[in-house]
């Protein structure tokens, strides 16, 4: 059984400067996203997909996919959105899309985990974190509308993969909740969006997606 962070930490040997001592210490907690499993499975469906690596992935692709967002756009700056966007859910935990009473109040509870997070570091690199990570959640930039287009993406990718339907065939998803799910490819992707719907159409055919 993994160890608790709390108890983990007590191992640190500190330094001389507390400002060090926050970012190693941080660091560490970080890890801590390789622990939270997420619904959707690797590619070839054998596990959970972890946070760490759903970050990492859509961070990958937003380096990869810029020629086909609707604007021009920052994708250096995306990526850091897309690391920045689940690191409080170290706290608050990951929740499912397609699952509606598990996302009653997640809002509500990631702020409370995004106070507790950040708090931990020095206020600049503080600030620094948190403006990423409010910045994806708005959805009001380029870059946050485009690295949300990834965190949309990539779990489709991988159902689209999926021999058995994935999280489509296991939330028994419709149509109509896969496309508002993946919705802002629409506008921005539209590109994509043609390959999102054929798989679609293909899900359908296999009685992974209900019409």
């Amino acid at each position: 059984m993994q160890k608790p962070f709390e108890e983990i930490i007590k191992t640190f040997t500190p330094s001389d400067d507390g400002r060090l001592d926050s970012l190693l210490k941080f660091t560490a907690l970080a890890e801590e996203m390789d622990s939270i499993a997420r619904r959707t499975k690797i590619a070839d469906g054998s596990r959970a997909q972890n946070d760490a690596e759903h970050s990492w992935r859509i961070a990958l692709m937003a380096l990869l996919f810029k020629e086909y967002f609707a604007q021009d756009v920052d994708e250096r700056k995306a990526a850091l959105l897309c690391l920045a966007h689940d690191l409080v859910e170290i706290y608050a935990g990951d929740t499912f899309a397609y699952d509606a009473a598990a996302n009653v109040g997640k809002e509500e509870r990631e702020q409370a985990a995004a106070q507790k997070l950040f708090g931990q570091l020095p206020d600049d690199i503080a600030r620094k974190l948190r403006a990423l990570w409010d910045e994806f959640e708005q959805f009001k930039t380029p870059e946050s509308r485009y690295a949300n287009c990834m965190d949309r993406l990539e779990p489709f990718l991988n159902n689209s993969l999926s021999l058995t339907g994935g999280t489509w065939a296991e939330a028994g998803a419709t149509v109509a909740m896969i496309e508002k799910r993946i919705g802002p490819l629409k506008e921005n992707m539209p590109r994509v969006w043609e390959w999102v719907q054929k798989n679609i159409a293909v899900g359908i055919q296999k009685g992974f997606i209900k019409e």
